[in-house]
């Protein structure tokens, strides 16, 4: 059987991560299947350092493109592909061969006000349509998900298979004193702060938590400092505008792209992890801090709960005078902080990225061992 794998998101934040730990877990897992890894021309040398299983083919159309419509078919045909793996939610019209499409979460459905236009509300929701009517198999990485997958189209439940992400290897080797000391000091990290990690789209709810960092230091915390993580805050002005409205200029630090090895270091040195999220597929930054030791305040909301069960404190996300609550509580109960803690680090280990890509791959033979 001949698998072929849709690689260009590689470097995005949430799928780009799914996307990595599939890749790098087929690699370990099996040598035996020919793996067709469509990816950017610049990312042939990655894929290529994954393993000898891993064949990289460079494809130049962008995602979510009218390109990629025909061009990828070309290549599934010119490659004699027996199975393709669309781990995201575009399945072109004319794929030849057998599926499985990941759905991550229905968020342009559930908030089509984050999206620029009308038009592209049509094209998401036909693109998910097709998705879901075209596929062999769906994959999604939560009961949330599924629950609004089959609320929005008229699917089998029974064709929908949850499959949740799992904590990346990185987040189980301990760093040295060295390395903590060197990321401390590049960062000038020198009083206590709050962390989030994640991209900066409107979903993700920024502006009410930086007015809840806001509410926590007039209860006197004026120490604290707010480190946020992703990229692309250009495209969000009103974020920038949320801190000068609060005159918090040189206590919110937007710190853009870090790489992978010094954010496992930034979720240990933080004092709380803060994800107050109004809608996730999975929510995979609250896990990786948990799996790091650090508490964490997330949202009461979607998927989270599921996420992060009983390992961290939730909260109302539209409500900053809840989020800012929740964030006091840990910054003065060491016990609750390290309850959370422990908590949160035996939550963590039932993710595992082996134990899921192992089930992806008995979906792979169950649906290509039919072609």
């Amino acid at each position: 059987m001949r698998i072929a794998i849709d690689a260009r998101k590689l470097h995005d934040f949430g799928i780009g991560t799914y996307v990595r730990n599939l890749l790098r877990q087929l690699a370990r897992q099996d040598q035996a299947t020919d793996y067709v890894v469509l990816c950017r021309p610049q990312d042939r040398e990655y894929v290529a350092e994954l393993g000898a299983n891993l064949r990289a083919v460079p494809e130049s159309a962008p995602p979510y493109s009218v390109r990629e419509q025909y061009r990828l078919p070309l290549v599934l045909t010119r490659e004699r592909i027996t199975l393709f793996h669309a781990p995201h939610y575009v399945l072109p019209l004319l794929t030849p061969c057998r599926s499985v499409v990941t759905i991550h979460d229905c968020i342009h459905l559930m908030f089509p006000q984050y999206l620029p236009n009308r038009l592209a509300y049509a094209y998401a929701r036909t693109v998910l349509w097709a998705a879901v009517r075209r596929s062999d198999r769906i994959l999604t990485v939560s009961e949330t998900s599924k629950r609004d997958i089959l609320r929005f189209f008229n699917v089998s439940a029974a064709k929908v298979e949850v499959i949740p992400n799992g904590i990346d290897d990185r987040f189980n080797r301990v760093p040295s004193a060295d390395e903590v000391a060197r990321v401390r000091e590049r960062y000038q990290l020198h009083d206590p702060f709050l962390l989030y990690a994640g991209n900066i789209k409107p979903h993700k709810n920024l502006e009410r938590l930086i007015a809840a960092f806001h509410l926590v230091r007039q209860r006197g915390f004026d120490q604290l400092k707010l480190l946020i993580i992703g990229n692309e805050v250009s495209k969000y002005p009103t974020l920038r505008h949320t801190v000068h409205h609060h005159k918090l200029h040189t206590q919110v630090r937007f710190l853009g792209f870090v790489p992978d090895q010094m954010l496992a270091i930034l979720y240990r040195l933080a004092d709380v992890f803060v994800f107050p999220s109004l809608y996730e597929g999975f929510g995979l930054p609250p896990l990786e801090a948990m799996a790091s030791g650090t508490p964490v305040v997330t949202s009461n909301v979607s998927s989270l709960p599921e996420v992060v069960g009983d390992a961290a404190l939730l909260v109302d996300p539209y409500d900053p005078g809840s989020i800012a609550d929740a964030i006091e509580r840990l910054l003065t109960d060491p016990a609750l902080r390290a309850d959370l803690a422990a908590r949160g680090l035996v939550r963590a280990r039932a993710f595992s990225w082996e134990r899921s890509v192992r089930r992806i791959r008995e979906i792979y033979q169950e649906v290509g061992g039919h072609a």
